[in-house]
């Protein structure tokens, strides 16, 4: 009788978050690798999901996710009573996507407005439960910057202000402050400051940062790219039509590709549970103009692909 030679199993270096080698090899990781994101890259990250995430986020954007291009930021989901782990990209990364276009000509010193105190009572969920916190803050009432974007050969400006009391972190749930913007209320408001002025100039090619959604909540039933983006193709796919016709191609936004990466993976969230109405809820919040016609094709491409499905069952 022949004996079975048993292969020696190999194991991922002890870390805080523990993870299979099929998980591993699903992302194209060894384990050296993962514990270098886990203890250096994304040390504040507190689920294996969210270290996923980014790397499948930098994949499916061409980036070194050994750079740091992009940040997991935890996120209240009012729905779920708790925070959910999300990637976005840094300020960094929308000021140097914005310069490859070749167009990006300067940023001016920011300005900043009155220095305001205010103390932020309230409950917030933190690592030890609910507590009762009270923080005194100064910060900035606002800040506002200049970007400036060659436009047909001018040198054109783009300034955006923004306020501090609308635009810091917040703990779980609550109203009080997270620590970063505590240490560095000047700091954080120039990142979102220097944000939405280069969204602005370069609304092509910027999105929002992980210092504007730090501590943001979450609305609906979408966990919005907390667990669902995967790089799963941007190639355009059939429009909804009718169910005699063949559907004609979805006209595709000229668009970064994470930001299609991402409305493809909320249509692939909402098919699975069947959430429709809520997706398209959300589509209408957070997206316009030719995005939102593109997203809310696709979505209805979808529903109807899963009704055709249901019904041919």
């Amino acid at each position: 009788m022949s004996k079975t030679t048993q292969q020696p199993q190999t194991t991922v270096p002890a870390c805080r978050l523990a993870i299979s080698q099929q998980a591993l090899a699903d992302i194209g990781l060894d384990p050296a690798t993962w514990q270098v994101l886990v203890e250096s890259i994304f040390p504040a990250a507190k689920t294996v999901e969210g270290v996923q995430l980014a790397v499948r986020y930098c994949q499916a954007r061409g980036l070194d996710v050994m750079k740091r291009p992009v940040h997991v930021v935890p996120m209240w989901n009012r729905t779920l009573g708790r925070e959910v782990e999300t990637v976005w990209p840094g300020i960094a990364e929308v000021q140097t996507t914005a310069a490859r276009t070749g167009q990006w000509a300067g940023m001016d010193p920011a300005r900043f407005g009155p220095e305001v105190a205010r103390a932020f009572a309230g409950r917030a969920k933190t690592d030890e439960g609910w507590q009762e916190l009270e923080i005194q803050v100064t910060f900035p009432a606002w800040c506002e910057v200049t970007v400036y974007r060659l436009v047909n050969g001018t040198r054109c400006p783009f300034t955006e202000t923004v306020f501090w009391e609308e635009s810091y972190a917040r703990l779980g749930g609550g109203e009080v402050p997270t620590a970063m913007w505590v240490k560095r209320p000047r700091g954080q408001l120039l990142k979102c400051a220097k944000a939405a002025s280069l969204r602005a100039a370069f609304p092509e090619e910027t999105g929002y940062t992980a210092e504007e959604m730090a501590g943001k909540p979450i609305e609906g039933d979408l966990v919005v790219l907390a667990e669902t983006l995967t790089p799963t193709g941007t190639t355009p796919r059939p429009n909804a039509g009718a169910p005699d016709r063949e559907p004609k191609p979805t006209a595709i936004p000229t668009l970064d590709e994470a930001t299609l990466t991402q409305i493809e993976g909320l249509v692939n969230r909402a098919t699975k549970r069947h959430a429709w109405a809520s997706a398209q809820d959300y589509f209408q919040q957070r997206f316009q103009g030719e995005v939102l016609r593109y997203a809310l094709a696709e979505l209805a491409r979808a529903e109807q692909e899963n009704r055709q499905a249901a019904q041919a069952a």
